[in-house]
């Protein structure tokens, strides 16, 4: 488990960027100071002039990484989605049975974010408020489609992919296991949002997390048994 931990290395679509930020650096400041530069003001009001002036870098500089903020942003939601599925990798390791492994995996997707030394330059508190305060602007877009044939969005993908096939491991007579899979990937973020924005309209609150919530629909849902 440690040789694990010391080689690995979240793989983002090389689409993504002019010149590989996690080689130099500068490279790497740029992900963590834009990462809380964003979390700062948002993604609307952020642009690389206004990171190169929080890095002490010219905006040029950042452009040699970055062709432009969408792909910045498409970047960090990757990275995310990839440390989520590592994350998902460990806690479910060893895990023999298929529902408490599922179960164990909505913990991870559901709940809060700290954060995680082994990635000295990237605050993952920072990066999970993006993620759900804006990871939908990267895909939102009128490119969608042609971005998703290029393999922008694999990583966010695969992990529904391996959320789905633990569904199935449970239960192989659901008839919706991706769509159950998705619905808790990305209904985890919103019901985040709408405890903190909107707690009139949910049952989710500081006593009910949304991994709750979620472990609770899979239980009325899905039909297991007890050896399973």
């Amino acid at each position: 488990m440690e040789e694990l931990y010391k080689n690995f290395k979240i793989s983002i679509n090389p689409e993504l960027y002019l010149k590989d930020p996690e080689s130099s650096d500068l490279g790497k400041k740029i992900i963590g100071e834009g990462i809380l530069l964003i979390d700062e003001v948002g993604f609307e009001k952020f642009t690389f002039k206004k990171l190169g002036i929080r890095i002490a870098s010219n905006e040029s500089s950042i452009y040699r990484y970055f062709e432009n903020k969408h792909k910045f942003l498409v970047y960090i939601t990757n990275w995310y989605w990839g440390w989520k599925e590592f994350q998902l990798t460990l806690s479910t390791y060893g895990i023999s049975k298929s529902y408490d492994k599922l179960i164990e995996g909505i913990k991870v997707i559901t709940q809060p974010v700290v954060e995680d030394m082994r990635f000295e330059h990237i605050n993952e508190v920072a990066l999970n408020n993006i993620i759900i305060n804006e990871s939908s602007k990267s895909y939102l877009t009128i490119n969608v489609d042609e971005e998703n044939q290029h393999g922008h969005f694999l990583l966010y993908k695969r992990l529904v992919k391996r959320i789905s096939e633990m569904i199935n491991a449970v239960d192989a007579d659901y008839n919706f296991p991706f769509s159950l899979a998705t619905t808790i990937v990305n209904d985890s973020l919103n019901q985040h949002f709408i405890c903190k924005h909107f707690s009139s309209i949910t049952d989710c609150s500081s006593k009910v997390s949304p991994g709750m919530y979620f472990e609770n629909m899979v239980a009325n849902l899905l039909n297991f048994q007890d050896g399973k």
